[in-house]
Formats: C-alpha cells, sequence, structure tokens
C-alpha cells in the first residue's frame, strides 16, 4: 500500500465532521515535524487551524486544505461504514473526505517528503494552511489565519488548494479563480387584509413580481475569457399566514449572485436597489457577501502547475473558473497566486464518496513536481 493511500486511509478514520478537526492535524504535524516542519495551532472559537511551515525565507510556497467533512448522511445506505476506508476491488478507495478533501492533504504531505529528502537545502520556504472551518460557516478558519498571517507581514507568494477540481482525470481541470457569492434577503412590506376586500390592502407578492421579474431578466454582464456571466437566481421566496382568505403584510424573498470580475459586490448591490426603488417598494435588504471574485490568469504558478500536469500524466490541463466558492478566496486578496488541483469531484458529499486510490499517487507526484518546478 503507497505512503499515500494509507495516510488517506488514517485520516478518514478520524471523524472530523466540521468543525471537529478529531486529531487529524496533530497527526499531520507530527509526521511533517521530523522534515523541519514547525507547527503553530491557532485555535479561533470551536474551529482548529494548523501553520506548519519549514523555512522563513521567500518565495513561499502553501498548500491550503481542510481536515473537516460533511456529515456522511444516513450510514444504513452505505455500502461500507462511512468513516472505514475501504479499498474495493475496482481500486475505488471508498468513506468520507476521500475526496473532498482527505486525500488532497495525504497528497501533500507525501510530496513534501519526497521533495524535502531529496532537496533538503531548496530555495524558500514550503507551508500548510489548514483547517477546520471550510464545509461550515468558514468564518473562524482560513479566513481568520490569514488575518493573521498579514498581520505580521507573513505574505504567501504561491498557494495550491487542494479542493476536487477534476472531472474525469486528475489533472484534467485546474481552478485558477472562483467567482463571487454574495447573497440577499429581500423584505417587501404590504398589508395585511381580507382577499375579499384588496382595496384596503396592499399585496406584497403582487407589488414584488414585476421588479422579481425584472431582476431575473436583467443581464448583469457577458462575463470574460475567464469566466462565465454573473448570474441571479432565486432560492427562496415565502408569504402568507396559512389562512386562505388573508392578504399577507410581507414578502421575504432569498436569492444569490455568482458574479464574475465584470461586476463587483456593491455594483450589484446598487443595481438591485435601483431596480427595487424603480418599482417603488417599501422594502429591506441584508446582504452576505461570501467573496468577491479572484483570478489567477497567467504565471509562475499557473505555468509549474500545468507543466507538472504534463510531467506526470501526459495530458494538458484546462483552466476553469466554474463551480462555488473555495478558502481560495481568502488568501487571493492577499496578493498570491492561487490554484486550486485535487482529484475527481464525482462523488463528494455524497452516500459512498470515493476517489480512486491509484489517483491519490498521481496527485502527489503532481504536487512535487509542482515544488520542483517553483523551489529549485
Amino acid at each position: 500500500m503507497s505512503e499515500t493511500l494509507e495516510l488517506t486511509r488514517r485520516l478518514i478514520e478520524l471523524a472530523s465532521v466540521t468543525p471537529d478537526d478529531s486529531g487529524c492535524q496533530p497527526l499531520l504535524s507530527r509526521r511533517l515535524g521530523q522534515l523541519g516542519f514547525e507547527t503553530e495551532e491557532l485555535l479561533f472559537g470551536q474551529v482548529t487551524n494548523s501553520w506548519i511551515r519549514r523555512g522563513d525565507a521567500h518565495p513561499l510556497f502553501v498548500f491550503a486544505g481542510h481536515t473537516d467533512v460533511v456529515p456522511s448522511g444516513p450510514q444504513e445506505r452505505w455500502t461500507s461504514p462511512p468513516f472505514t476506508p475501504r479499498l474495493a476491488d475496482d481500486g475505488m478507495l471508498y468513506g468520507r473526505g476521500a475526496a473532498d478533501m482527505k486525500g488532497s492533504i495525504a497528497a501533500f504531505v507525501t510530496a513534501c517528503e519526497r521533495f524535502v529528502a531529496g532537496n533538503p537545502n531548496h530555495k524558500g520556504s514550503i507551508a500548510l494552511l489548514i483547517t477546520s472551518d471550510e464545509e461550515g460557516p468558514a468564518i473562524d478558519g482560513t479566513r481568520r489565519v490569514v488575518e493573521t498571517l498579514e498581520a505580521r507581514g507573513e505574505k504567501i507568494d504561491w498557494c495550491l488548494v487542494g479542493e476536487p477540481s477534476s472531472t474525469e482525470r486528475v489533472g484534467d481541470i485546474v481552478k485558477n479563480g472562483r467567482r463571487g457569492s454574495l447573497s440577499g434577503k429581500l423584505l417587501i412590506q404590504g398589508r395585511q387584509g381580507h382577499v375579499a376586500y384588496p382595496h384596503l390592502a396592499r399585496n406584497p407578492i403582487h407589488l414584488a413580481l414585476p421588479a422579481l421579474a425584472e431582476l431575473v431578466e436583467t443581464v448583469w454582464d457577458n462575463g470574460n475569457e475567464f469566466f462565465p456571466p454573473t448570474t441571479f437566481q432565486i432560492s427562496n421566496i415565502s408569504a402568507g399566514t396559512g389562512a386562505g382568505n388573508v392578504i399577507p403584510s410581507e414578502l421575504t424573498v432569498d436569492f444569490n449572485f455568482r458574479f464574475s470580475t465584470q461586476n463587483s459586490a456593491e455594483q450589484l448591490r446598487q443595481r438591485v436597489a435601483a431596480v427595487l426603488d424603480a418599482h417603488e417598494l417599501q422594502h429591506e435588504i441584508s446582504w452576505a457577501l461570501s467573496g468577491e471574485p479572484f483570478l489567477t490568469a497567467s504565471g509562475e504558478l499557473v505555468d509549474a502547475v500545468a507543466h507538472a500536469i504534463r510531467e506526470v500524466t501526459g495530458r494538458e490541463t484546462e483552466l476553469s473558473t466554474a463551480g462555488g466558492t473555495s478558502d481560495g478566496r481568502f488568501i487571493a486578496p492577499t496578493g498570491a497566486q492561487v490554484v486550486e488541483l485535487g482529484p475527481v469531484n464525482a462523488t463528494i458529499h455524497q452516500i459512498d464518496e470515493r476517489v480512486l486510490a491509484s489517483d491519490l499517487d498521481t496527485l502527489s507526484e503532481i504536487y512535487e513536481a509542482a515544488l520542483r518546478r517553483l523551489l529549485l
């Protein structure tokens, strides 16, 4: 059994449902400590974070990842217990976190082990930024670690996030950016009354529909060569008292923007307000910005990762900014070059999450090749 597969299995056995690390990070620290890495444990709230660094020179290359996993769901629906790793006859490793993202973390470690053993006097520094708060609120995890590093002037030059970016084969997709995410909760105010006397009431549902239709039909931008157009989606609408003969007094609408670098959160907020004002709606909005869009279009990191994938697999990679958010959104604003590369994402968060065991070794080799490209 390979070192990467064995470490992945050990991590899966630790049931680290967010925000519980369950001992994953101490395991990593002990192992990397043998290579001269020093661990700084950063605890915020219920979240365990580890900054594990070897060296103090620049450039600084960082592997970023999370030990927390989503809940397993009904365990009886799994073909084997979710926190008991199982290697099937077809070479698939089953277990919660196999793909998202304990396999990547194991590959970080074994890549570092081989690279440092062969190149103990490499230039620059290597660090791992590991959190147990990526699958949760993402408030006391990577965000807080980055704030800590920034406050003391510890700058990241290159960051590889181990999120499962691949779609069919390891390395076929590298995420070199992510769309921003802006959510809003809209409250439309009306006047309650009897449905038989609508002239004595103001129905917030009727009042809101034209404005909502306009927001849905708006072209917010056309995207660019790296990003698809910004999207607006309504996720929940609620109104009513439960009675069929009562006009409600208010309507609540939850919506979300996934936006490109062609827009900013402030621009989107202003445009929504302008539509609502034009329809003369009495309203309130509470906003939640999960992250601005970021992009690493080209440079040393993108080139090194693409070269490493070509060297190990013989295939060309495709750059993409599709999908949801990641912790890269907290790291990129510091000026760091950020990419995401991990295993195939077909089963993440699902019952019977799994990854091809041999892919973990391939991933570790790619990570090592990227280190060689950048730090030798």
